[in-house]
C-alpha cells in the first residue's frame, strides 16, 4: 500500500518548473505537464526566435507544438487555495519555516555568501544579485559533507589527544619503574659488597684459626705432657679421658642408659669394654641393640669442645660425634648423611666414614686419638695424639643436640660378638 502524499509533495505538484512559484494562470500541454501561462508562452517565443532546435517540454523534454495547451481551472483554483491558506495562517500558528518571511515565498535557493535560505524574489533583490546561489537541496548535501568531514576531523583530533595522554602517561610509568629497577640494582650491589666483605673477612678468620689450630692442640699436648706426674700414661680402656685446665677440654664420660647389653661400663663410667654375657638392662629406645655402641653423656649445642680417647693397641674400634637423635636399633650405617662424624680402625686399616670412605694418613700408630668440635663452624677434626699429626676435618652444617659416639670393638683374647652384631655395627664398610 503507498504511503499518503506529504504536504511539501502536494505543493511541488502546484510549482512552476519553469520560474519554481506557484502555477499562476496554469495550462497542460499535450504531455500532461502544467506551467504558467506566460512562463510557458515565453518559452515558445524564445524557441520561436532561435529554432535551432524542436520546441519541446521544459520538463520532459516532450515534442509539443506552439499553441497546443488549455487552460486548467480546476488546478488554477487548488493553487489559489493553497496560498490563501499560507498567507492567512490560523491563530497561534506561525509561518512555515520552509518560506520567505519577506516574500511568503518558498525558500528554494542558498546564498552561499551570507549563508541563508532565500527565495527567488531575494535572488533578484540588490542583496543578492551578485552572490553565488545555488539550489537549496545542493547546498544541504554539501554541508551534510562538510558536517561529516568537521565530524571525522574532530574525532581523529579527540582520539590524537586521548593517544598522546596515554603516551605521556606510558612514558612516565616507565620511567618509574626505570628509576625503581636501578634502584633496587644499587641496593643489591650495597648489599653484594657487604657480603663479599664479610666473606673476605670470615676467610681470613677461617684461615688463621686452621693455622692456629694445630699449634693450640700442640700447645695443649704440651701441657699434658707437662702433667704426665699427674696423669698415668698407661694404656686405658677406650672411653678415659683425663681432666684438663684448659677451658677447650671437656671431661667426657659414658651414659650407662645409651649402652649395648653387652658393653661393661667403669664405675667411674670413663672406661668401656666388651663383656663375656648380655646383661639384663631395660630395652629402651635410648639403647643401642644390636650394635655395641655407647654415647658420651655430654651434649653439645655450641662452641668449640675438645677430647682425647686412648684406643692403646686395640685392632678394632670407632669413635667421634653423633646427633643425639640417631636411631639405636637396628643397621649403625657411620656416615655424615646418618649423623655420624666418625673415624675408625678395621682390618689394619684406618678411614674416615666419609661416603665412600677416605683412608687416614697414619705414619705413626696412634694410641691417643684427639677430637675436635667447632660447633658453628661446622667442623669435626681428629689428631694422632701419638705424633701430633692432623687425621681428618669433616665440614657440615650442624643442628640440635651433638654427643660424643664410641665403638670400642673386641678385647684382646675375646671371644667376637654374635654374627648378627658384627654385620650390624659393620654395614657401610
Amino acid at each position: 500500500m503507498a504511503s499518503p502524499a506529504t504536504a511539501a509533495e502536494i505543493q511541488d505538484e502546484l510549482i512552476c518548473s519553469i520560474c519554481l512559484e506557484y502555477l499562476t494562470k496554469p495550462v497542460t500541454i499535450t504531455c500532461g505537464h502544467n506551467f504558467c501561462q506566460a512562463c510557458i508562452t515565453q518559452h515558445c517565443e524564445e524557441w520561436e526566435k532561435g529554432r535551432r532546435v524542436e520546441l519541446t517540454c521544459p520538463q520532459c523534454r516532450e515534442l509539443f507544438q506552439k499553441g497546443e495547451f488549455k487552460p486548467n481551472t480546476q488546478l488554477n483554483n487548488i493553487v489559489q487555495k493553497i496560498k490563501q491558506l499560507e498567507r492567512h495562517p490560523g491563530k497561534g500558528k506561525e509561518p512555515k519555516a520552509d518560506l520567505c518571511k519577506r516574500h511568503e515565498k518558498r525558500l528554494k535557493l542558498f546564498c552561499e555568501e551570507d549563508g541563508e535560505a532565500i527565495c527567488w524574489v531575494c535572488e533578484k533583490s540588490r542583496d543578492h544579485r551578485w552572490h553565488t546561489v545555488v539550489p537549496i537541496e545542493e547546498a544541504a548535501q554539501d554541508y551534510k559533507v562538510k558536517e561529516k568531514r568537521a565530524m571525522i576531523t574532530g574525532e581523529f583530533n579527540r582520539l590524537h589527544t586521548w593517544l598522546k595522554e596515554e603516551e605521556q602517561g606510558l612514558l612516565q610509568r616507565l620511567a618509574e619503574e626505570e628509576r625503581e629497577t636501578l634502584q633496587r640494582l644499587q641496593e643489591n650491589v650495597s648489599k653484594l659488597s657487604q657480603q663479599s666483605s664479610s666473606l673476605k673477612q670470615l676467610i681470613a678468620e677461617l684461615e688463621k684459626k686452621c693455622q692456629q689450630r694445630v699449634a693450640e692442640l700442640l700447645k695443649v699436648r704440651d701441657r699434658r705432657h707437662q702433667n704426665s706426674s699427674s696423669v698415668q700414661r698407661t694404656n686405658r680402656p677406650l672411653g678415659q679421658n683425663p681432666v684438663s685446665s684448659k677451658p677447650l677440654w671437656v671431661d667426657v664420660t659414658l651414659d650407662p642408659d645409651t649402652a649395648h647389653p653387652e658393653l661393661v661400663l667403669s664405675e667411674d663410667r670413663k672406661r668401656v669394654r666388651h663383656g663375656d654375657k648380655r646383661q639384663d638392662l631395660p630395652d629402651t629406645p635410648a639403647r643401642f641393640d644390636p650394635c655395641p655402641c655407647v654415647l658420651g653423656a655430654e651434649q653439645f649445642t655450641g662452641g668449640r669442645r675438645y677430647w682425647e680417647v686412648e684406643v692403646g693397641h686395640k685392632t678394632e674400634w670407632s669413635l667421634g660425634v653423633c646427633r643425639e637423635s640417631v636411631s639405636k636399633k637396628g643397621t649403625v650405617t657411620l656416615t655424615p648423611g646418618n649423623g655420624y662424624w666418625a673415624v675408625w680402625l678395621r682390618t689394619g686399616e684406618y678411614k674416615a666414614r666419609t661416603s665412600p670412605s677416605a683412608p687416614l694418613p697414619v705414619r705413626v700408630r696412634p694410641s691417643r686419638v684427639g677430637i675436635f668440635l667447632d660447633y658453628e663452624a661446622g667442623e669435626v677434626s681428629f689428631y694422632n695424639v701419638t705424633d701430633g699429626s692432623h687425621l681428618f676435618t669433616f665440614t657440615d652444617t650442624f643442628s640440635g643436640t651433638l654427643r660424643p659416639y664410641f665403638y670400642p670393638g673386641l678385647n684382646a683374647g675375646d671371644c667376637p660378638p654374635s654374627t648378627d652384631q658384627t654385620q650390624a655395627c659393620s654395614q657401610g664398610a
